[in-house]
């Protein structure tokens, strides 16, 4: 780890949002997506990157470094992001994960500073099956019942077989991920809240990702257990933004920032060092 150092900005409801910064080289910013922090999601992916770009690794509201405000909503996530991306100083490179595939989305709408974006495994849940979408509500009720409990480890285990495969739970097993984790389910179960009462536009809305106007990298996994559904999401995304490219990365999973870090890297540097070489 080169230069560590933490930066910090408020969003624009003035929460107060953080994240390390570690590396050397264009700015490339990563974000956690619905459960994690900014320093739990990417210590894995971190040292393939940190060579070649200066990574920051924000935290949005009720995580990490970051303060907090009752607000969760999809706005004020994508608020927290845009604030943080403008807040550097330079164009940036811009990845999402899972959750945060929408937030990373509708800051490149909102900021001039997002020069391309990537975003593995992005969910839209308005594509998703019915099937897993009754699935993915008795997973979320599981584990706020755990939650509301106090019993924040056995709300993780709630959430752990709904999106790993066999072998990422056996390989987080080996890292204690469900007691590191642990602490970030009250985030993501506002997040959870916040998103199914939000009746507003959406940055996965058609006429919004029709303004995207920078490259948008869509990485799926071969090995994800909700095949369906994020295959659906990239198919859908990249049918709306004009320089979109699908990717796949065979033998991988839904964590595979985790548990796979490698082949991820490989494709976010060659994108993102494509993406950044003049017309």
């Amino acid at each position: 780890m080169t230069d560590e150092r933490i930066h910090r900005t408020v969003s624009a409801d003035g929460t107060d949002i953080a994240g390390r910064v570690q590396g050397r080289g264009p700015a490339l910013v990563l974000v956690h997506g619905g459960i994690g922090d900014g320093d739990l999601a990417w210590e894995a992916l971190l040292p393939h990157l940190t060579d070649r770009f200066t990574c920051y690794l924000p935290s949005t509201r009720g995580r990490g470094l970051s303060g907090d405000n009752p607000d969760h909503s999809p706005a004020r996530l994508e608020e927290d992001v845009t604030a943080f991306v403008e807040s550097i100083g330079e164009p940036v490179c811009l990845v999402g994960w899972s959750g945060s595939g929408a937030w990373v989305l509708g800051t490149a709408t909102h900021s001039r500073a997002v020069a391309a974006v990537a975003a593995y495994e992005p969910g839209v849940m308005s594509v998703m099956r019915e099937d897993d979408r009754a699935g993915t509500f008795a997973m979320a009720q599981r584990m706020g019942t755990a939650a509301a409990d106090g019993r924040l480890v056995d709300a993780m285990r709630a959430f752990v077989p709904w999106i790993c495969n066999a072998e990422e739970i056996t390989a987080l097993a080996e890292t204690n991920f469900v007691e590191r984790w642990a602490g970030c389910v009250p985030a993501m179960l506002r997040f959870i809240q916040g998103d199914a009462l939000h009746e507003g536009p959406r940055s996965t809305d058609p006429a919004v990702l029709r303004t995207i106007g920078v490259p948008v990298l869509l990485l799926r996994g071969r090995q994800t257990l909700l095949d369906s559904w994020f295959t659906d999401a990239a198919q859908y995304i990249a049918r709306y933004v004009a320089d979109a490219h699908v990717r796949e990365l065979p033998g991988t999973g839904h964590f595979a920032p985790l548990v796979a870090p490698s082949p991820l890297a490989d494709e976010l540097i060659s994108f993102f060092e494509s993406a950044r070489q003049p017309a």
